[in-house]
């Protein structure tokens, strides 16, 4: 795969059952219904829009694109049309190739599929071989358990706990639980998903 520019700009990846799209305001109605899908803004250890936010929601991102500070992308299943969800490269560090892919939420009825596992190996293929990124990080809330499975499952390594670390809009202090990927791992982790997406587990 060619070296890409960094900081990224956008870029459509393509796997076989999903393609990561540049987001949009385009996007709007679509994130609502997937949102709308579980009613997932209502979990309070996540940071999921609500249908009435999600216009804000992308706006912020876009904004935040616009400052080199993310990338994020709609989530396309190829199967049906649809936008499932989004996900987003975000904490771009400009002096040093490394970035943390958060900002993601699927669909309830898209989660626990394989439609997860193909997005993370999609990013993490483009962050380390044409971005050419030192390390790929992932945080989360520490009472997602949910996520901090999934984040396991994708081979990442837990770095440390960050206590008291983010506000919550429910006015709590979020501790965020902090993973990585680095270079080094990245063939072993690439063999590791490349086994799962082909039927041996998710």
């Amino acid at each position: 795969m060619p070296s890409a520019s960094y900081p990224p700009s956008p870029v459509t990846l393509t796997g076989e059952q999903v393609s990561l799209i540049p987001l949009g305001e385009t996007h709007e109605n679509d994130l609502i219904e997937a949102t709308r899908d579980g009613e997932l803004w209502r979990l309070w250890y996540t940071s999921v829009p609500s249908p009435e936010t999600v216009k804000s929601y992308i706006e912020t991102a876009l904004n935040e694109q616009a400052l080199g500070k993310s990338l994020p992308f709609a989530v396309l299943r190829h199967a049906d049309k649809k936008i499932v969800g989004t996900t987003r490269y975000m904490n771009i560090e400009p002096g040093i190739r490394r970035l943390e892919i958060g900002s993601t939420w699927y669909a309830t009825h898209a989660q626990r599929t394989a439609v997860n596992t193909e997005c993370k190996y999609l990013l993490l293929q483009y962050a380390f071989e044409s971005l050419e990124c030192i390390a790929v990080e992932f945080r989360t809330h520490r009472f997602n358990e949910a996520s901090r499975r999934a984040i396991q499952r994708l081979g990442a390594q837990q770095d440390g706990i960050l206590r008291n670390h983010r506000l919550q809009p429910d006015g709590t202090l979020r501790d965020t639980v902090v993973y990585s990927i680095l270079i080094q791992e990245w063939p072993v982790v690439k063999s590791h998903l490349r086994f799962k997406l082909a039927g041996g587990g998710r």
